[in-house]
């Protein structure tokens, strides 16, 4: 009998991870990962971090170096692009022209950055930081001397930030939102946040937007809307992401910012499914469909797809959990809260050292959690269990977290 072949397009840490369980769970089976990339799958939270600081190289963040893959059952092709998704007769146009039949197609084409909507953005060679190329460009020019202005405060904003910092350059943060991380935590924590960034010396423009930049021959000026204006020599901009669903879309697959798929990644197709950053993604959990950018959905969505590809009953319904290292700051923020819901404290708010619980219904909506990684593995059982708390007993430092988990 031939073997199944499954396809994945999409080389990044969601394909990567993909790849690697479809081949633990059916080792027979032939399998193709496709990326646009020169580079073998990686993570990317280490780029605007560890990489970025020269603490690790770039391949310290492959998944697995490029030899790991045929040794393993694997064709990787890189430096490839798909041009076409033929439904009908079950085979990938690439875009050279050659053409590759399957079985089974597994999607996980990722994000990209969004990019900067204002005059002079490309002329000025705006940076993105979605891939190892811009970290390791922005890292030979970083240092003491150089200015860096950051348009958006969201993680990736301000990890380069605060990674900028610590190689002496001076920053700029530009937010159109009245604190950072506005889209992700609460604005008590956004404020916190900010306050730390200006403690290590990071000037903020908040609540401003950027109208347009100047490109210069070194130096570039960043036009902000009430007519100021900041000169930097390198800008990056952080504000968000685009699901890469182009070719699910004229496939006539659906797609609804991100390509729609059931807890265990099945389309409307029988023979595709998707994984990662391009879904949006049914949640058991939480009850709807979501679209995450994280490394918890990329890597653990891409791994139970693959099981559920290969026969294994393993739906994905996990928790939400997003987290960031700045400075000496850990923080961790689990499941989604409604704007504006009361907050429970647990530890002090002014310090660096809290959690804030979202409750609702007697249980844990949302959790942010600073500098204590510990209690949030905790509590992110505790929401995964769905165990009833009262906010007295999750804000008295005698309770173990650890012990209200086990229900």
């Amino acid at each position: 009998m031939t073997a199944t072949r499954t396809i994945i397009v999409g080389a990044g840490h969601s394909g990567g991870r993909a790849a690697e369980a479809l081949h633990e769970a059916d080792p027979e089976r032939d399998i193709i990962l496709i990326g646009r990339e020169a580079h073998p799958p990686y993570e990317r939270p280490p780029l605007s971090k560890a990489v970025l600081t020269g603490a690790a190289g770039s391949r310290d963040s492959y998944l697995h170096p490029a030899e790991w893959y045929p040794e393993h059952g694997i064709e990787l092709r890189l430096s490839t692009g798909v041009a076409a998704i033929d439904r009908a007769g079950r085979a990938l146009l690439l875009e050279d022209g050659a053409r590759l039949a399957f079985d089974t197609l597994l999607l996980t084409t990722g994000a990209r950055a969004r990019t900067l909507p204002v005059p002079g953005a490309a002329e000025a060679g705006v940076l993105y930081l979605r891939d190892i190329p811009e970290a390791e460009m922005l890292a030979s020019r970083l240092g003491p001397g150089v200015t860096l202005a950051v348009i958006g405060a969201g993680f990736i904003g301000l990890e380069v930030a605060a990674s900028a910092r610590q190689l002496g350059a001076t920053v700029h943060v530009i937010e159109i939102a009245p604190q950072p991380l506005g889209r992700v935590v609460d604005p008590v924590i956004g404020r916190w946040v900010g306050a730390l960034h200006a403690r290590h010396g990071v000037t903020l423009h908040l609540g401003r937007a950027v109208r347009a930049i100047e490109p210069g021959g070194t130096a570039h000026r960043v036009i902000l809307d009430d007519a100021s204006a900041i000169d930097a020599d390198m800008i990056v901009a952080g504000i968000g992401a685009v699901p890469n669903t182009e070719l699910a879309e004229a496939a006539g697959l659906a797609v609804r910012d991100g390509i729609l798929t059931d807890e265990q990644g099945r389309t409307d197709d029988p023979a595709i499914r998707a994984a990662g950053d391009c879904t949006r993604h049914f949640n058991p959990l939480l009850g709807r469909a979501i679209r995450l950018e994280s490394w918890q959905n990329a890597q653990n969505q891409a791994i139970a797809v693959a099981r559920c590809m290969a026969g294994i009953d393993h739906p994905h319904a996990e928790i939400p959990w997003f987290w960031s290292d700045q400075y000496d700051m850990n923080l961790q923020s689990l499941g989604i809260a409604e704007p504006g819901a009361p907050l429970s404290w647990r530890g002090d708010p002014e310090g660096a050292d809290f959690i804030a619980f979202t409750l609702a219904d007697g249980r844990i909506a949302a959790a942010t959690g600073v500098n204590r990684a510990k209690e949030m593995a905790a509590v992110r059982r505790i929401m995964q269990r769905n165990v009833a708390v009262e906010p007295a007993v999750l804000a008295d430092p005698a309770t173990r977290l650890v012990s209200l988990a086990k229900g």
